[in-house]
């Protein structure tokens, strides 16, 4: 990746697009650090700390930090995340919506649509967070304003950074090199681990020699991980495809051999995080609506379904493998591949054109999907349960298994867009 990064800043065109991205990235990181008046930032670096509110501290470090210091873009790219996530569940039930997304016009409609859910969600997102903020006595007096009045200015500036944040990924993802919103978390993520490795050498160089083989033990497991991760995403399955030979006018087509890759964790993170929003999601209303009570049915879930207790790890590996089958059946359409492999004249040597191919292609997708889901299972709950046995519990949060998936596809999705770009200025060159 550095050999193509070095390549890539040879070329004048892709230099440009990198130093772009670069610039768009700095704003960014920028505006995750200036501070809203009226937050009190010091009771939120608690809350948000180590032995702070979990759900708070999960939101932050999604965020990169900016939630702790109650920045103008503390809600980052995740009322986004959500309604395109929505969008894409509705164009599967709605067939309108189904036929959009088969056109470059039509995606552009369900693009605007997820824009519109999307400050849907940073409006509710932004007042849910402030009434927390509230409830906890986590707003300031500093504005000298009515508290309702506190409390609509400080959504309007919340949800102003979202969108912003918005377009900061559509632009990087126009001018720059690609997939801005990607790189936006990929760079949050980034921020709130460097931050958390910080402050464990921090504590090294103050004395506490503990911390010394709780480092070793936790860079010899992220190497481990991140190897793990980089084997199974390249993963995949090549189904051989034979295509027979046509004669149209005076040219002879097809006749040539190719494959269908069916990648092993072809479902990325999705189900990791649709396991974990269902799971987080009642935790999210207590601390809005109840954040000081710890009895009753509240203190029950706390125990039995908090992100520590056993239940909870059992309940999410379950998801995630109920919604790897599930978002599979969404991206993965075998009756549509077998048509569109009969129509081209094309057959899987063995099977039969029509619902032989697809049944065939259906029960090698469900095998797939079920290691995949295994192993999203796997990062979700043991490098967690590892690190807490370390006992390095401040790295836990910052390398959580959503953001190692996430930096390491980023990574691998960002090296081979650079590729792409310059064997792109490469082909041209010759063309001229």
């Amino acid at each position: 990746m550095f050999k193509t990064l070095a390549d890539a800043f040879k070329i004048k065109d892709v230099r440009n697009k990198l130093l772009l991205t670069l610039l768009l990235l700095f704003i960014y990181r920028v505006g995750c650090w200036i501070p809203i008046p009226g937050i009190d930032t010091d009771a939120l670096v608690l809350a948000t700390g180590e032995n702070g509110n979990s759900f708070l501290s999960l939101l932050n470090g999604l965020s990169g930090g900016a939630l702790s210091q109650g920045a103008f873009l503390a809600l980052g790219v995740s009322p986004y995340i959500s309604a395109s996530i929505i969008i894409q569940l509705l164009a599967v039930v709605i067939p309108s919506w189904e036929r959009l997304s088969k056109d470059d016009d039509g995606r552009k409609k369900l693009n605007l649509y997820t824009k519109i859910a999307a400050l849907v969600l940073a409006i509710a997102q932004s007042l849910g967070i402030i009434i927390g903020f509230s409830s906890y006595g986590y707003l300031e007096e500093t504005l000298a304003l009515p508290s309702w009045l506190t409390i609509a200015f400080l959504v309007t500036i919340l949800t102003a950074g979202a969108m912003f944040t918005v377009w900061l990924g559509e632009k990087i993802t126009e001018i720059g090199i690609g997939n801005g919103m990607s790189l936006l978390i990929f760079v949050g993520i980034l921020s709130s681990a460097g931050t958390a490795l910080l402050s464990s050498f921090s504590d090294l160089f103050s004395g506490d020699t503990s911390v010394v083989w709780q480092l070793i033990l936790f860079v010899v497991s992220m190497i481990l991980i991140f190897g793990l991760v980089v084997f199974v995403d390249g993963g995949e399955r090549k189904i051989p495809v034979q295509y027979a030979k046509q004669i149209k006018g005076r040219k002879m087509y097809g006749g040539q051999s190719t494959y269908i890759p069916i990648r092993v964790n072809a479902n990325g993170v999705m189900p990791i995080i649709f396991a974990s929003s269902l799971l987080s999601f009642p935790q999210l209303l207590f601390s809005i609506f109840s954040p000081n009570s710890q009895g009753g049915f509240i203190g029950w879930w706390t125990r039995w379904l908090g992100t520590d207790s056993w239940i909870y790890f059992i309940a999410l590996g379950l998801l995630i493998l109920a919604f790897a089958y599930f978002y599979n059946m969404i991206t993965f359409n075998p009756d549509d591949i077998s048509r569109n492999i009969q129509q081209n004249g094309g057959f899987i040597p063995g099977i039969r054109p029509g619902k032989p191919t697809s049944q065939y292609l259906g029960s090698i997708s469900k095998r797939i999907t079920l290691f995949g889901a295994i192993f999203l299972g796997f990062m979700a709950i043991v490098p967690t349960l590892v690190f807490k046995g370390i006992g390095t519990t401040g790295l836990t949060s910052a390398f959580s298994a959503t953001a190692l998936l996430i930096v390491v596809s980023v990574a691998l999705e960002f090296d081979k867009q650079l590729e792409a770009q310059m064997l792109m200025r490469n082909y041209r060159g010759f063309l001229k």
